[in-house]
């Protein structure tokens, strides 16, 4: 297994910080607590482009003609004008746009910063006049989600499992051959590489140490079937990873403090969060 440079701070100061994507030259971010759509380049400069939910459990996509959409309560349509409509009133929590322009969105239906009860979660498909239909089921906690093999194929982290899902992506959007794409990992938001390996979180993400110079976390590049390859540490829990730069070759990851459920909103007061980056061999 190869190790990746430490990587250093490319912004900080952020209240909690997720679904990091490459986008016209620079990495737009979720930027949750204060309700905002962040774009930052490679220098740190950082420019707020959009409004957001202001709550956990969101992230962002385009739709092929670069509309930026963000989901929350509803899935939302942010136009060139901007102005913002509703695309779709079922909400949820991550998203990922087809070529077609429809939305794979998923969520569980239990507050998980509130300490409900956990229940199975479900994907759904969002056709682009926003009607939707529920694709799959019994996700253990969905959170980050790619297309892979040119759209052929959708994985999904299943966090409550520690694994990384497969479907088939049919002709209409519906999913099938749901099977094991990896496991034994810690998955939140995740990334896909320009070979189709998987950059996710490892199992020991959010296990400290208590030793307060340690890495408390821990972002792995995968293979189909589970062989690492890479492997970097950050020095907070990394809640999501994005792939970009001006070749591709830079790794993003985006971290925030964690001490549980129940001290959030302590957690978040203290704008902690921060973006790291380094840069992945040739």
């Amino acid at each position: 297994m190869e190790h990746i440079p430490a990587p250093w701070t490319l912004l900080d100061g952020l209240v909690m910080v997720e679904s990091g994507r490459w986008h016209e030259g620079r990495l737009w971010f979720a930027h949750w607590g204060i309700g905002e759509v962040v774009a930052v380049d490679l220098d740190g400069k950082a420019e707020v482009m959009a409004a957001g939910p202001p709550q956990m459990g969101w992230a962002i996509d385009w739709l092929p003609d670069g509309r930026l959409v963000t989901s929350g309560p509803e899935i939302t349509r942010h136009e060139p004008d901007g102005t913002s409509v509703t695309h779709c009133a079922r909400g949820g929590n991550e998203i990922v746009v087809d070529r077609a322009g429809r939305i794979y969105s998923n969520g569980a239906d239990f507050d998980f910063a509130g300490g409900g009860a956990p229940k199975p979660g479900w994907i759904n498909l969002v056709e682009p006049d926003g009607s939707h239909r529920e694709v799959a089921g019994d996700i253990q906690f969905p959170n980050g989600m790619v297309l892979t093999d040119a759209g052929a194929t959708l994985v999904v982290a299943e966090s409550f499992a520690g694994r990384l899902s497969a479907f088939t992506v049919q002709d209409d959007g519906s999913l099938t051959d749901r099977r094991v794409w990896a496991e034994g990992l810690g998955p939140d938001g995740i990334a896909v590489d320009a070979t189709g390996a998987i950059w996710v979180q490892t199992a020991d993400t959010f296990a400290h140490s208590g030793d307060p110079d340690a890495p408390q976390g821990a972002v792995v590049r995968v293979l189909p079937g589970g062989e690492i390859t890479h492997r970097v540490e950050t020095p907070l829990p990394c809640f999501a990873c994005a792939i970009g730069g001006p070749e591709g070759r830079h790794l993003f990851l985006l971290c925030n403090e964690f001490e549980g459920v129940d001290r959030l909103l302590e957690v978040q007061e203290r704008r902690s969060a921060r973006i790291l980056v380094t840069e992945l061999p040739r």
